[in-house]
């Protein structure tokens, strides 16, 4: 039988969904100063969108400010994959999210086939049967898309899909957060700088998968593990892991793979 010091210390481990969406709008709001890892940032939103939402997957998309949208983080390899297959064909729930600057749902894409041909029988065959599209929007200006993926058939609740705009304004306005008179010109900039990080990130995952022997999800776990124990930038590290032939999923105790 639980006693009720066992029922309060399981409580004082285990965060509540309202401590956690809590500790996740702080950290969005953390991206208001000056300094910030904006990949980091959107990977550990992909990840509370998981545990928050009731939903199997998340993926962010964002625009360059020159018409050209890219994977920015993923709480899987097959979310990356399926956001990358809505950019080389153009469909898809995210696509026309961004386009339009509304939410685009589907509780069934197998019945919602006609809509994004491609783009339904991939997500289909990667195990996801709904999907909801948020803007990443501040009053007119959409710079990208937070896309919500589910495992069984039925639409994400209201009350979630609430909370999932809601955590998506606060890393828009993190985004765009800018002290310069020349606005326009440094929003590009960030944003360009946030999908170069992502292609060195992508680059340091491969480099961990084969010479650990790992799957691309465990290398980037031990690279996020890493970037948080030592407080170093996600982007640093994976440059670092990629030029300086360091390997962050090393642990003492056991030999690396090098």
């Amino acid at each position: 039988m639980t006693t009720a010091d066992e029922t309060v210390g399981a409580s004082a481990v285990v965060p509540s969904r309202e401590q956690e969406l809590a500790n996740t709008f702080v950290m969005l709001a953390d991206s208001l100063v000056e300094d910030y890892d904006i990949v980091d940032l959107l990977d550990r939103l992909a990840a509370a969108c998981v545990r928050l939402l009731d939903v199997a997957a998340a993926g962010l998309l964002l625009n360059d400010q020159q018409g050209h949208l890219a994977v920015v983080a993923s709480s899987s390899e097959e979310t990356r994959l399926l956001e990358i297959f809505q950019l080389q064909n153009d469909q898809g729930p995210c696509l026309d999210c961004v386009r339009t600057g509304a939410p685009v749902v589907s509780g069934d894409l197998d019945a919602d086939r006609g809509r994004w041909p491609l783009f339904a029988s991939f997500a289909l065959e990667a195990g996801f049967r709904s999907v909801a599209a948020l803007p990443l929007r501040l009053r007119d200006q959409t710079i990208g898309g937070l896309n919500l993926f589910g495992g069984r058939a039925g639409p994400v609740s209201p009350e979630n899909q609430r909370l999932a705009q809601a955590l998506a304004d606060v890393a828009t306005i993190g985004i765009l957060q800018q002290r310069s008179a020349q606005r326009t010109t440094m929003l590009a900039e960030h944003l360009q700088r946030a999908l170069n990080s992502r292609v060195v990130i992508e680059q340091a995952k491969g480099v961990l998968a084969e010479r650990n022997g790992m799957s691309m999800e465990a290398a980037f776990d031990a690279l996020r593990l890493y970037s948080r124990d030592h407080n170093i930038k996600l982007t640093d590290l994976a440059v670092t892991v990629v030029h300086q032939n360091f390997n962050p999923a090393f642990r003492p105790g056991r030999p690396s793979a090098t």
